[in-house]
């Protein structure tokens, strides 16, 4: 099917912190630091994990799979948040488009790689000994396969309705991004299978991931309190306290950001909500992944010692 564009506009143009000129240079620096410290954390991750052999397991090729998504995605839309700081905010009609299809295809693929860890720890605590059959290969190529193939689908949805919508008025829009609800604010055509189209795009990926995990978890907490030692229990918990964080912090500030959109006068505060799930969580992944395990932290240690030595 050849998907037709009706719009006039030929650019966009971003006015999410317009209002506020004298902090055009401090955000600059501020989003230019957290933007280097992500590049940074998640290139190296993914190196050491190449780098290292004894890396080489289901957890860790999930967690390789999750800092690439994490590197791709503030790298679809900070250069040109950050650009629009200092010289021009605006973009044009193609490159939003763009914007919006890869920013949407990392975003869901995110939510079922996290799917996918969730389910390796699943295996690892509830069925240890079949660990090694159930966690083959091919069984965590499927996974991401499956994780990737429904952030394309999500992501074709999305561009897809908004490519046959028509944008004839104002081109200001209210955000750092090309995002489907802001872009929804512009068109001067009905919107409303599109705003369908996301509900159920959204809920079909919030619902499905969060319930997953959710049940995994559930099973996971049933064979920890069964672990007859207080060790052995810490030992458990620990092997997932650094995922659980992630998840925390990806589906909170997800939620809080699309579920303050429904209230009027929050564009502001959904706005700046998103900032943390966009930019601030793709920055903490790798200091949560790195601190709390002892595996990265000896890897981390052998290849310095390489490099240096």
């Amino acid at each position: 099917m050849t998907l037709r564009n009706g719009s006039s506009a030929t650019e966009f143009i971003f006015v999410a912190f317009s209002g506020q000129p004298e902090l055009r240079f401090p955000l600059f620096f501020l989003f230019l630091g957290v933007y280097v410290f992500t590049v940074v954390g998640n290139l190296g991750l993914i190196t050491l994990i190449g780098l290292n052999s004894n890396l080489h397991t289901p957890m860790y090729f999930f967690l390789f799979n999750l800092s690439f998504i994490d590197l791709c995605y503030s790298c679809v839309f900070t250069p040109k948040m950050l650009n629009a700081f200092v010289s021009g905010n605006i973009i044009s009609y193609m490159g939003c488009m763009a914007q919006l299809f890869f920013f949407c295809f990392f975003v869901n693929s995110e939510c079922y790689v996290l799917v996918s860890m969730a389910y390796d720890r699943y295996v690892a605590i509830c069925n240890p000994l079949l660990y090694t059959v159930t966690m083959s290969p091919q069984v965590c190529a499927l996974l991401m396969s499956g994780s990737y193939g429904v952030g394309f689908a999500g992501a074709m949805a999305h561009t897809g309705g908004m490519l046959r919508l028509t944008f004839c008025d104002s081109n200001a829009i209210d955000h750092y991004l090309c995002e489907v609800l802001p872009l929804l604010q512009l068109s001067c055509t009905s919107t409303r299978a599109n705003e369908l189209l996301f509900f159920v795009v959204v809920g079909v990926v919030i619902v499905t991931s969060s319930i997953s995990i959710f049940v995994s978890y559930a099973f996971i907490l049933s064979s920890i309190l069964r672990i007859p030692s207080a060790e052995g229990r810490a030992k458990a918990f620990s092997t997932c306290g650094s995922h659980l964080t992630a998840v925390a912090l990806f589906f909170g500030s997800g939620a809080f950001t699309y579920l303050t959109t429904s209230f009027p006068g929050s564009g502001d505060q959904s706005k700046y909500a998103s900032v943390f799930y966009t930019n601030v969580v793709p920055m903490l992944n790798p200091l949560i992944y790195s601190l709390r395990n002892k595996d990265v932290k000896l890897a981390l240690g052998k290849t310095m010692k390489r490099l240096l030595f």
